[in-house]
């Protein structure tokens, strides 16, 4: 396996993990899940707070309510398979941009 391979198996991980933490933190502090609906509360400085907080925990909203729906729903495996995709991708970016700010603060070597 190359480096650069590694490095992006490595951001992927990386982001599942952040998004998971902060999801269940949520859950754990709002006792009540964590969604996009978060954005649906209008011009307010929660809403505006949110977006960051979804930029990096969207991955894992988008997995749960992927395979959520593919249960109850019976949805088809083109759409579960397009949202796997969409969200690894995400999840590659936000980590690799967490992965960039801690080599940037010296955490990381």
């Amino acid at each position: 396996m190359t480096p650069e391979a590694l490095n992006t198996l490595f951001s992927i991980c990386i982001g599942f993990a952040l998004a998971g933490a902060l999801v269940n933190g949520y859950q754990a502090v709002a006792q009540r899940p964590a969604g996009f609906g978060l954005l649906q509360d209008g011009v307010a400085p929660k809403t505006f707070a949110a977006v960051p907080f979804l930029v990096f925990a969207a991955p894992f909203i988008i997995m749960r309510n992927t395979l959520r729906g593919m249960r109850v729903e019976s949805r088809r495996a083109e759409f579960v398979m397009m949202a796997t995709l969409i969200a690894g991708f995400w999840s590659m970016m936000s980590g690799t941009f967490f992965l960039m700010t801690l080599r940037a603060a010296g955490v990381l070597g």
